[in-house]
């Protein structure tokens, strides 16, 4: 079986979330860009344009395709981001974030474009375990790894 690739709906803007994503993530790049022919209804008002980018994520490959205003991304899907230092967190949160995202609760955030992330420390499966992290999470909305540590006694 090949790779799972998340195949991602935008209006218009697929190649410039793309280059977005691309700047975030360390070993990314773009691998291709189609667009759409000319006179393929019911495409023909986007004639020429992009339609679909393919790009990796440190190691992970996506394709984003402009395929109209609907449907929109909501929180029934999200991508998690494992960090290993409060850095690698501030440095995720604040890019995916910034410039019209939303913050939400427990490492949960929207980007610009809608789509959502979490925004996680790598040891996150440790946390239900204890009841002392877990109320410490929950108070959270970008996590900060130093009182999750001391709250699990690490």
């Amino acid at each position: 079986m090949g790779q799972i690739t998340p195949f991602l709906w935008f209006d218009t803007e697929a190649e410039e979330a793309a280059k977005f994503y691309v700047s975030v993530f360390p070993n990314s790049k773009i691998s291709g860009v189609t667009h759409y022919p000319p006179g393929v209804p019911p495409h023909a008002p986007r004639d020429g344009q992009v339609m679909t980018v393919e790009f990796e994520l440190d190691g992970n490959q996506f394709v984003a395709l402009n395929g109209g205003p609907e449907p929109k991304f909501n929180h029934a899907v999200s991508f998690t981001v494992p960090c290993r230092t409060q850095q690698e967190i501030d440095h995720y949160w604040s890019s995916l974030a910034g410039n019209g995202g939303q913050e939400l609760a427990c490492g949960w955030l929207t980007d610009r474009y809608g789509l959502a992330w979490q925004i996680v420390p790598d040891f996150v499966a440790e946390i239900p375990r204890s009841e002392a992290a877990m109320k410490v999470m929950m108070t959270m909305t970008k996590f900060d790894i130093a009182a999750l540590r001391q709250a699990l006694g690490k």
